[in-house]
């Protein structure tokens, strides 16, 4: 993977986590509906699509590249994971209680469901918050850790696909796809598209030329802009529920976050046809601009902070602090608020990722039972 291409997909990272963070922070309860054109485009779903897609494609890359063996990836996977989930389990769970405390108006409603601190960590700690076997739980007000339940389910069912064989690996497999559930399955293909493409890039063997390389990276977004232009997320979510013979907000209910499957396979397609082009694009690029590459990098490296613990900020701000009645003023600020906390959290608990692997080895080391 070269370091431009590497450097794209960094800033991709950063523009999908910022993307989530607007689309909620275009709720009408926290900006009187001012910025409701993001949530009508349904922005921050298509970009969950695109950390799909990425992800798919780093954790294949980190599995031939740098893993190398089950143990080795597993516990990578499970380090980058909650090193950031406990510490936003914690974090949310303060906050959502403070802010019910101090203002229970704004937590009264679908945005908010009052587990307890040990259901939290419960389901936030198993992920199993929308697999089958739960069929989906909302820890708080954290809304994107959905996405996590997610990733972690095809974290499981990939290690399992790549680390085991035979017998063992036809149980596994099967075991695990029943315990996550069809919701959760619906939206593997998309994160499989970028396993597909790490692989076509090792392979080394595709070659385009420059206008096709062109073509392969600008086509995708004509055809997304098309699309969204065209109403066709909607369509194809009307058309889902004469399918399934469902009143679309019952179809909703129980597909949950993969209601939009359809739509989200095709975002899934365009995004990997689109790394594809700039793929073969980077090959020839000369990095510049160091001070841009850097700063790219700084923020890519608070990305899973920002959209994690960005939530159960924006919802105890807006209830909790005095930023007064909603203007551009004020929600320029509480846009402020919330990235400057997410940024101090990263701060925190995601950069320091090498010394939180470092310092649970060492506790392993310390407690584990010892060879006779």
């Amino acid at each position: 993977m070269t370091r431009p291409f590497s450097l794209y997909l960094d800033l991709l990272r950063v523009v999908a986590a910022f993307t989530v963070l607007l689309s909620h922070f275009a709720y009408e309860r926290f900006t009187d509906g001012s910025y409701l054109f993001i949530r009508e485009l349904n922005l921050g779903s298509d970009a969950v699509v695109l950390f799909f897609v990425l992800s798919g494609l780093v954790i294949a890359y980190a599995a031939d590249e740098k893993d190398q063996g089950p143990g080795r990836f597993f516990f990578n996977r499970a380090t980058r994971m909650y090193s950031v989930a406990i510490p936003a389990l914690l974090i949310g769970f303060v906050l959502d209680r403070s802010g019910a405390l101090l203002n229970p108006e704004a937590y009264a409603g679908w945005w908010y469901n009052p587990l307890t601190l040990g259901e939290n960590l419960f389901y936030g700690l198993t992920f199993a918050s929308e697999w089958g076997v739960v069929w989906g739980v909302r820890l708080g007000s954290n809304g994107p850790y959905w996405s996590l339940s997610y990733e972690v389910a095809y974290y499981l069912i990939f290690g399992a696909a790549i680390f085991l064989d035979g017998v063992k690996r036809v149980l596994a497999l099967t075991v695990l796809c029943a315990l996550v559930g069809l919701n959760v399955l619906l939206l593997m293909p998309i994160w499989l598209m970028g396993v597909w493409l790490w692989n076509l890039i090792k392979a080394g063997e595709v070659q385009f030329s420059p206008n096709a390389a062109w073509a392969l990276t600008i086509g995708p977004l004509v055809v997304y802009g098309l699309c969204l232009t065209l109403g066709l997320p909607l369509a194809l979510l009307s058309g889902m529920g004469v399918i399934t013979g469902l009143d679309v907000d019952t179809y909703r209910g129980v597909t949950r976050f993969s209601d939009e499957f359809i739509w989200n396979t095709l975002v899934g397609m365009l995004v990997t046809v689109h790394l594809l082009g700039v793929w073969a694009l980077a090959k020839s690029w000369q990095l510049s601009g160091g001070g841009v590459q850097r700063a790219i990098r700084w923020l890519a490296g608070a990305s899973f902070s920002l959209y994690l613990v960005h939530y159960p900020v924006l919802q105890f701000a807006d209830a909790a602090l005095p930023l007064g009645p909603s203007g551009p003023l004020r929600d320029a600020a509480l846009l402020v608020v919330v990235i400057v906390s997410c940024l101090l959290f990263a701060r925190w608990f995601e950069r320091p990722l090498p010394e939180f692997r470092s310092a649970v080895k060492g506790l392993y080391a310390r407690f584990a039972p010892q060879a006779a």
